[in-house]
């Protein structure tokens, strides 16, 4: 499988990115222009959204084989968000050989209780009367009601694009939703007793409740040698809510 790919930068160290849920690769663009002067950056679409094809079942190890795939021979540092981030970990778990270091942003490797939000958006999303589609600010409205957030709601709506044959959803909401499961689990038992024994760098937001303290024993069991850091002002999007301060966290764990 060939994920679609963004390259920025021509010298220095190899720095790959991998969204979270319903995300893009060119949702890490500001950080990534920032940091090409310095790396060499990769931006991927995650398969099942942006521009990268689609499979026919969710499963975290298979996704952290195509992205490794997709990386080559030559050591990275591996950053990834939310779904993003169990790919990422789950590569870093399965080919340590590639990542030569680790930066998880707000998630941890442990499955979730509910998915109940991102089961919300899909019904919305795929409820919609796409075919009479005719403006973008018609989907945004039909969103309206049921994605309240405005910001939100535009970040959803990157995935709606136009095509020869009219408005689609570029995210594959059918297969999301089938495997919801799956999604905020996490493949311990199939991992075995793996362990990645590189850098990592935890991100989380200080207003997000996807990292906490009773996640910090799986955390050192897989990855003995982390260190943890908390955003101010910052939720589950930490790098897009304070994109100054992460690049900053991030390029003081690259050096």
């Amino acid at each position: 499988m060939s994920l679609h790919r963004t390259e920025l930068g021509q010298t220095g160290s190899r720095v790959v990115f991998c969204h979270g849920l319903f995300g893009q690769g060119r949702n890490w663009t500001q950080i990534a222009k920032a940091l090409s002067a310095d790396h060499r950056v990769l931006l991927l679409d995650m398969p099942n959204h942006g521009r990268s094809p689609w499979t026919e079942t969710f499963d975290y190890l298979d996704l952290a084989d195509i992205v490794a795939d997709a990386i080559g021979d030559e050591p990275v540092t591996l950053v990834g968000h939310s779904m993003g981030g169990k790919i990422a970990m789950c590569l870093a778990l399965r080919h340590p050989e590639l990542v030569e270091r680790l930066v998880v942003v707000d998630v941890a490797p442990v499955a979730y209780a509910s998915g109940r939000e991102f089961v919300g958006y899909i019904e919305t999303m795929r409820g919609m009367d796409v075919a009479s589609i005719e403006r973008r600010e018609q989907a945004e409205e039909a969103l309206r009601e049921a994605v309240p957030n405005p910001v939100v709601r535009s970040f959803l709506l990157q995935n709606f694009r136009r095509t020869e044959d009219g408005w689609r959803w570029q995210v594959n909401l059918d297969l999301l939703g089938e495997h919801m499961a799956s999604l905020t689990g996490w493949p311990g038992e199939a991992l075995g007793p793996a362990t990645y024994d590189g850098p990592v760098l935890w991100v989380g937001g200080a207003g997000s409740d996807y990292i906490s303290d009773e996640h910090a024993g799986e955390m050192d069991r897989r990855f003995p040698r982390n260190r943890r850091v908390l955003v101010k002002g910052a939720g589950h999007w930490v790098h897009s809510e304070q994109p100054e301060v992460f690049l900053e966290v991030l390029r003081r764990f690259l050096a």
